[in-house]
């Protein structure tokens, strides 16, 4: 099963979710779930990579079915200048985005 129940609710209520992609650890701050190629993807702000904090704050594209271990840790997150909603690559494809 994908984990999207676990992102949607760290995208409603902006909470952190704690996940192993590609055999690595990591603590995001999703902020859009959105269909691709009739895949789901995540665009998330790594806040954590196997426990450090990032060199930069960037947007990073999580793949759901390569996402493992996911859970909503009870810490939230603010809305990063980052993300642009009205990005092209979200038009239509949207299912859920974190609202300032």
């Amino acid at each position: 099963m994908l984990p999207s129940k676990q992102l949607f609710e760290g995208i409603a209520l902006k909470k952190r979710i704690a996940a192993t992609y590609n055999n690595t650890a990591f603590k995001l701050a999703p902020h859009i779930l959105y269909t691709r190629h009739d895949e789901m993807y995540v665009d998330a702000v790594p806040l954590e990579k196997e426990g450090l904090p990032p060199r930069e704050l960037k947007l990073g594209t999580f793949k759901l079915s390569g996402l493992k271990d996911v859970a909503v840790v009870d810490e939230s997150f603010e809305l990063f200048d980052i993300f642009d909603a009205a990005a092209e690559k979200y038009d239509g494809t949207t299912l859920l985005a974190v609202e300032a």
